[in-house]
């Protein structure tokens, strides 16, 4: 499988994701309508997760290198939290919200195709390489439902009601959890890093904005431990995730001087 092959999955996974939200927001639906949901979201699953299997074995390496191939992984992620907060949750919204911002990933790679070679650089040949990143990309999707989440509490607010502090709660739980995987993500390069550089921490500007990033989620976290409630906090979410956007793909405004540029 190459990635001549990627339009022939993205196109037919990226409209179950948005047909199976669509479906999941109808205000009245039948019990075949919610298996209808169920199969639709699962077949793009599927289908993405099986590109990237045939990607991977196709490149003999994992496809975790470039910009375009972690964007791969986000899509996916992103489509299965929605659809797993949706099933355990039942917030059809963010099924929807979460199959858009999968499908705005996907459309990015089918509109900016990179070069992806087999070959992998001598630092990315480490045992830490494939948790690390994975790891990584798994706290970036909760992220966003999470920022997400923020959203629909920001322009909702009034109307929510009692629901207001459900899904704020909801909000601080992903949070949590995602910020849990950072950590994990963090404390895995830093090992990766003493074995392919001889150091933890060098202050590379991607690490720099991994730390700042890590802080602004501390700030919501510390924010809403004291009871805080209100849209500044709330706010700290989307800002947080512009960080979080910058230390991913901000890496290439600092040509020359960072270690992770390995394209």
């Amino acid at each position: 499988m190459s990635w001549n092959e990627f339009p022939f999955i993205a196109i037919p996974a990226t409209v179950c994701w948005l047909a199976a939200g669509l479906l999941a927001c109808r205000r009245a639906q039948s019990s075949r309508s919610v298996y209808v949901v169920d199969a639709l979201a699962l077949v793009g699953i599927a289908l993405f997760a099986g590109f990237i299997i045939a990607f991977w074995n196709a490149l003999s390496r994992p496809p975790l290198r470039t910009m375009g191939e972690t964007r791969l992984w986000y899509a996916l992620f992103m489509a299965l939290a929605g659809y797993i907060i949706y099933r355990r949750w039942n917030y059809p919204w963010l099924l929807l919200l979460s199959a858009t911002v999968a499908t705005i990933f996907t459309a990015i790679n089918l509109l900016k195709p990179e070069i992806h070679s087999i070959a992998l650089m001598p630092a990315l040949q480490s045992f830490f390489f494939i948790p690390h990143v994975i790891v990584y990309i798994i706290a970036y999707a909760l992220f966003g439902v999470a920022t997400l989440a923020a959203g629909m509490l920001l322009v909702r607010r009034r109307k929510c009601g009692d629901n207001h502090r459900e899904l704020l709660a909801f909000t601080d739980n992903l949070v949590y959890i995602g910020f849990g995987f950072l950590a994990l993500g963090l404390l895995l390069g830093a090992i990766w890093a003493k074995e392919a550089w001889g150091h933890y921490w060098s202050w590379d500007p991607k690490e720099t904005l991994a730390f700042i990033t890590g802080a602004a989620y501390l700030v919501y976290i510390h924010l809403r431990h004291q009871g805080r409630e209100d849209n500044t906090v709330i706010w700290a979410l989307p800002v947080a995730f512009l960080l979080l956007l910058l230390s991913w793909f901000g890496t290439t405004l600092f040509p020359g001087s960072s270690l992770h540029l390995y394209s």
